[in-house]
């Protein structure tokens, strides 16, 4: 587990992260984020977008499942 500070960034407060943990997370400057709020309390810092993910499944199955008519609409 790590601390992290919060400091004055301009008028807004923000959080630096070490470059090993911004590394583990594969992110740098000018990336995003996401933050969820986890059912037990606290919250969950994550570089990927798992609403975006569930879009993108459901998305995938359509396509799988609809292969024939995607194939027809696109001549």
């Amino acid at each position: 587990m790590s601390a992290l500070k919060l400091t004055q960034i301009g008028n807004s407060t923000g959080v630096i992260f070490p470059k090993e943990m911004l590394a583990d997370m594969n992110v740098g400057k000018g990336d995003t984020v996401y933050v969820t709020k986890m059912a037990a309390g606290g919250y969950h810092l994550s570089p990927y977008d798992d609403e975006f993910a569930r879009q993108m499944e459901a998305a995938r199955r359509v396509m799988k499942k609809r292969r024939n008519v995607l194939r027809e609409l696109a001549k």
